[in-house]
C-alpha cells in the first residue's frame, strides 16, 4: 500500500518513503486533454477525488473517494466493513491546473473497507451543484463497466499534484499483501511508478475521462506477499511477484450499491461490495 503520508500508523508501515516525489518520474503523458486535476482532492496523507455515479443528481450530497487504508481512524481489519461513521475530515479541492481552490468537509464515512477492494467513500456537507456554482468544478464520473486491458490511463495525485501515465497491463485474480486480499485488481504497465502519497488517486481512462479504479499499492522490494510487497495469486494458487509494479482496485462495482440521493444500499440489486 502506498504510504498515507503524515499518518500515525501502528501495525503497518505502508509502501514508499514519500520524502522525495521527484525520484519517481512518470512517462510522458499521452496527448489527451481530458485528463487534468479538476475534481481531484488532497487529503492530509493521501490523494482522492470528488466522484459521482451515472445516476447521481446534481443536487445530491457530493462524495469523495480514496483508499480504505487512508481512513483517518486507521486501517480496516481484514473482513471489516465500516458504514455510516461520523467524520469531519477536510479535503483540498483542486482545479484543472492543480491549484487548491477550496476546502471541502465530510460529515460521514459512507463506506470503507480493505476487504476484496481498498476504498473509502466520504459524504460531503455540500452538493455537486454548489461546488460547480462556487468553483466551476464538476465531479469525476465512476464508470460502471469493467475496465479493459490495454486502456491508456492516468493516475492523478491530488497530494503531489502530479500525474502518472501508462496502460492497464492486465488484471489480477487475487492480490495479496500481508493480511489483506483484493479481488480482480488492475495491474499497471511499468511506466506508472506511483509513490507514497498517491494512495487513493483516481485512475482515469484517457479516452472517456471516467474513473475506472483507485490507486493503492505496489511491490517495492520483490518480497512475496508481505506488507509493501503485494503478490499476485491466480485461480490455481500460483504466486507471481513483480518487483516495481504498481496496482489499483477496480471501482465499476461501486455504482450499483448507491441509490437515489447517493444513499448506500448494500442490498441493492447488483451490489457485490462486502457487507458489514
Amino acid at each position: 500500500m502506498k504510504k498515507p503520508l503524515g499518518a500515525v500508523v501502528t501495525a503497518l508501515v505502508l509502501a514508499g518513503s514519500g520524502a522525495a516525489p521527484a525520484v519517481a518520474a512518470s512517462a510522458p503523458a499521452p496527448a489527451v486533454t481530458a485528463v487534468n486535476f479538476a475534481g481531484t482532492v488532497s487529503l492530509s496523507n493521501c490523494s482522492g477525488s470528488v466522484i459521482r455515479f451515472p445516476n447521481s443528481a446534481d443536487t445530491d450530497p457530493a462524495l469523495v473517494m480514496t483508499n480504505g487504508h487512508c481512513l483517518e481512524t486507521g486501517f480496516p481489519e481484514p473482513g471489516e466493513v465500516i458504514t455510516g461513521q461520523s467524520s469531519s475530515r477536510t479535503f483540498g479541492l483542486l482545479n484543472s491546473a492543480g491549484t487548491k481552490v477550496a476546502t471541502l468537509r465530510a460529515n460521514q464515512v459512507v463506506y470503507s473497507t480493505m476487504t476484496d477492494t481498498d476504498v473509502t467513500i466520504y459524504r460531503l456537507t455540500t452538493t455537486y451543484s454548489a461546488i460547480k456554482s462556487s468553483y466551476g468544478i464538476s465531479p469525476l464520473t465512476v464508470q460502471d463497466t469493467h475496465p479493459t486491458a490495454g486502456t491508456a490511463i492516468t493516475v492523478v495525485s491530488g497530494y503531489w499534484k502530479r500525474t502518472y501515465a501508462c496502460n492497464i497491463d492486465g488484471f489480477v485474480y487475487r492480490l495479496k499483501e500481508g493480511d489483506w486480499t483484493w479481488k480482480d485488481s488492475v495491474r499497471y504497465t511499468s511506466a506508472c511508478q506511483t509513490i507514497g502519497g498517491t494512495s487513493g488517486s483516481p485512475v482515469i481512462d484517457n479516452a472517456t475521462g471516467k474513473v475506472v479504479a483507485v490507486n493503492n499499492t505496489g511491490n517495492e522490494d520483490g518480497e512475496r506477499c508481505t506488507e509493501n510487497n503485494p503478490c499476485e495469486v491466480d485461480a490455481n494458487g500460483n504466486v507471481t511477484v513483480r518487483e516495481g509494479i504498481n496496482y489499483a482496485e477496480e471501482t465499476y462495482q461501486i455504482p450499483a450499491c448507491f441509490t437515489t440521493g447517493n444513499k448506500l444500499n448494500l442490498n441493492a440489486s447488483g451490489c457485490v461490495l462486502p457487507k458489514p
